[in-house]
């Protein structure tokens, strides 16, 4: 059965269409994502699935059943905008969360010890949710989402204003959830990150999902015509090559685009002619660089 499966999903507000016949289908175990610019219908999208809006048309399931409040008792859902009440302790904000989704005051408070723990929090618990950071706020929040143990979670933006360990600490929470059958919705900006955490993924664009599947095919669909480069010296000897099509340079690093990959050992010979190569690798091209393409495709 699949965790959440969209058919022809329409919204519109007044003459502006937001979504237009979205359908999508994510299995359980499955950290999904959910990619587009700005405006391309993602947040309408998961505000339908939360009943936050309803749909013009189409039909919205969870685990083969409708959208409604009993299901949506199974979901935890993150938006990227924190919700905290700021006045109340973080111990009171956490149980009062998980009395809203069935759960008993001491059952709340005691997962609320263990993910306090968890997470390194415990020193907070009596403090208000204004006198914390960016970062601890954004970690209740967290908490606040799974606190009752859903089966979907909807993750909008969830690394925002975290640093690095704490970045590392959360990715490994969503690993092990995915790792207990939990179906995690990932919206971001971020591709690098939908690259390392997502097994499948949906790009919208203009309210239509223009690229959709398991990760690994849809890279597979763009073939390895990328390739890295990692050398000591200048790069101007990648100038006015004519089956180069792209180059990003890092420094010491670049990755170049060829229009023809037959041209890959052309290229490696050249380098070592005007360089000390260090590394030449032929690689199928980015998360990041799918997204820019398909976008401006669209």
């Amino acid at each position: 059965m699949l965790a959440l499966q969209l058919t022809d999903v329409k919204k519109s507000f007044g003459k502006v269409h937001a979504v237009k016949g979205l359908s999508l289908s994510v299995e359980p175990g499955t950290i999904y994502g959910l990619l587009g610019p700005n405006g391309a219908g993602k947040t309408t999208t998961i505000r339908m699935i939360m009943q936050i809006i309803i749909q013009d048309a189409g039909e919205i399931l969870l685990y083969g059943q409708p959208n409604n409040q009993k299901m949506l008792d199974q979901v935890g859902y993150l938006p990227e905008e924190r919700g905290l009440y700021r006045k109340m302790k973080i111990e009171d904000v956490l149980q009062f969360f998980g009395e809203l989704k069935g759960m008993s005051p001491g059952e709340a408070k005691k997962r609320s010890q263990t993910w306090l723990e968890r997470f390194n929090m415990t020193e907070y618990i009596g403090k208000k949710a204004e006198e914390l950071s960016k970062g601890n706020q954004q970690k209740i929040q967290f908490i606040a989402t799974v606190l009752h143990e859903p089966k979907l979670v909807i993750l909008d933006e969830p690394f925002s204003g975290l640093d690095p360990v704490n970045m590392e600490l959360l990715k490994n929470t969503i690993l092990e959830m995915r790792d207990a059958g939990c179906c995690v919705i990932f919206s971001t900006h971020l591709m690098d990150h939908a690259e390392k955490l997502c097994n499948a993924i949906c790009l919208i664009n203009r309210g239509q999902s223009v690229l959709e599947g398991q990760l690994a095919q849809v890279k597979k669909g763009f073939g390895k015509r990328n390739v890295i480069l990692e050398y000591d010296g200048e790069n101007g000897f990648l100038d006015n090559l004519a089956y180069v099509e792209q180059v990003d340079a890092y420094g010491n690093y670049v990755e170049v685009r060829l229009s023809d990959m037959s041209k890959a050992q052309e290229l490696a010979q050249h380098a070592l002619k005007h360089t000390q190569l260090r590394r030449f690798e032929i690689v199928e091209p980015s998360l990041n660089e799918i997204f820019i393409e398909t976008v401006k495709k669209g």
